[in-house]
């Protein structure tokens, strides 16, 4: 374990918490379990509730202040009411939101184009920066990119072709 600890010593603040006479809340803090009693303090005023909140199964009441930028809707909203009828300690929480937000994606573009508005996908993802600093990465996000779409394409084709 020393020889670990030697390792990294280079690095500023490292082992600074090792030393249980270095603990930050001694003397000031004195342990006496008071937190364990629960709610003992007076909550803030809670926030309007006026949109749709979706909430953590695990939750008995939703937190003094939330979001409300962006509430559930379109796919990505079904798919979000999905994941939160499961626990947060389950995939089947966590999967589905990581999807939502990819779906939320593809909505938000076309969304830009019912508006008219042709968004710059080039600038909005920071290809610029990547092409500067990581062509590599970049050329290999590019190539990926376009071989799955036209695996999709092709696939598309022939399951026509084949129903036809």
């Amino acid at each position: 374990m020393e020889n670990l600890a030697a390792k990294y010593t280079h690095i500023p603040g490292w082992g600074i918490d090792a030393d249980p006479k270095n603990d930050p809340t001694y003397p000031m803090k004195h342990r006496t379990d008071e937190e364990q009693k629960g709610y003992t303090w007076e909550r803030p005023a809670q926030q309007p509730e006026d949109i749709e909140i979706l909430r953590s199964i695990e939750r008995p009441n939703v937190s003094a202040v939330f979001g409300t930028s962006v509430p559930p809707q379109g796919l990505s909203g079904q798919i979000r009411r999905f994941a939160f009828r499961y626990s947060e300690s389950s995939y089947g929480h966590w999967l589905p939101l990581l999807v939502a937000d990819r779906v939320n994606v593809v909505e938000g573009i076309l969304d830009d184009f019912k508006r008219g508005h042709v968004p710059n996908i080039f600038a909005e993802k920071g290809m610029k920066a990547d092409w500067k600093y990581n062509q590599k990465a970049l050329v290999q996000t590019v190539v990926v990119g376009a071989l799955i779409t036209t695996a999709v394409v092709v696939l598309f084709r022939n399951r026509k072709n084949a129903l036809s």
